[in-house]
């Protein structure tokens, strides 16, 4: 991990489980369903809802900093706490980070390979809930540097110091899917005029950790999705674009990367806007 640009932001498994008892560390599981949670977790991480924590009820990602602070706080989450997030999902961990940092939280972990690597290398796991006392936790601000709005996107079509990046599943990208499944009447699909396709899981070896540096920066180089450029990500609702936007500015470290939070979820509803196939 010594090559990436940031090393320090990623955890591996064996750090982690020596750090299992530290109190200055709280450790967060991210899932669309508390049923794996609770089936077995990592002995002290505390459960968030992708539906019900991280999301409004239109799917878009919830920025409002008193949701968060209540979040942060039954978490047992200080301003000062080290919080290392993870999920079932590849890539989840990283859009963790990506939120958290919306908001300000300065010490933020990804765990390298997550709940999979976790598992598949014998380290152990709990079935009992976590629970800590609140805390009193105060969010800063939003900062909007790392977001773009859909109006900016929109102008951005066709410039080229600026890409567009798809990195939902190709079924998504061609239309034949809506948020990664078949799509229904009245749904439209497709995306973003002259975005660049590349699944946020290419990201990923098999064991669900992160790519070498030199391999992921062949792999952006490949599409021309280079450090020169300012890249805007996007994929659905937001969070593997989130994922995808850690991975360009703290592993590759690309200085203009900014997430469209908004994704599909939002262009696909918006009035007046085109949508290619």
């Amino acid at each position: 991990m010594s090559q990436y640009a940031h090393p320090s932001v990623l955890v591996d498994t064996q750090w982690l489980a020596n750090h299992l008892n530290d109190p200055n560390f709280r450790i967060i599981e991210v899932d669309m369903s508390p049923e794996p949670y609770k089936n077995a977790h990592i002995p002290g991480a505390v459960f968030w809802n992708i539906f019900t924590d991280l999301l409004l009820p239109d799917l878009k990602m919830n920025l409002d900093a008193r949701a968060f602070e209540k979040l942060m706080a039954r978490s047992g989450i200080t301003n000062d706490t080290t919080v290392i997030a993870y999920g079932s999902y590849p890539g989840t961990g990283a859009w963790i980070f990506w939120l958290l940092k919306v908001f300000g939280h300065e010490n933020v972990r990804v765990l390298n390979g997550g709940y999979q690597k976790w598992k598949s290398e014998g380290h152990p796991l709990a079935t009992e809930l976590s629970t800590f006392a609140d805390t009193d936790y105060r969010a800063k601000t939003p900062d909007e540097r790392l977001r773009v709005l859909h109006n900016e996107v929109q102008t951005s079509i066709g410039l080229c110091d600026c890409v567009l990046l798809d990195v939902r599943t190709l079924q998504e990208y061609s239309g034949e899917w809506f948020f990664n499944q078949p799509s229904k009447e009245g749904e439209l699909t497709g995306h973003i005029p002259g975005a660049v396709h590349l699944e946020h899981i290419l990201t990923l070896n098999e064991d669900g950790t992160f790519k070498s540096f030199n391999e992921l920066k062949n792999l952006y180089n490949s599409k021309g999705i280079t450090a020169d450029k300012e890249v805007f990500p996007y994929c659905a609702i937001g969070g593997r674009s989130g994922s995808i936007w850690f991975v360009l500015k703290y592993l590759l470290g690309y200085p203009n990367v900014r997430n469209y939070d908004g994704s599909w979820n939002e262009w696909s509803r918006l009035p007046d806007v085109a949508i290619e196939r």
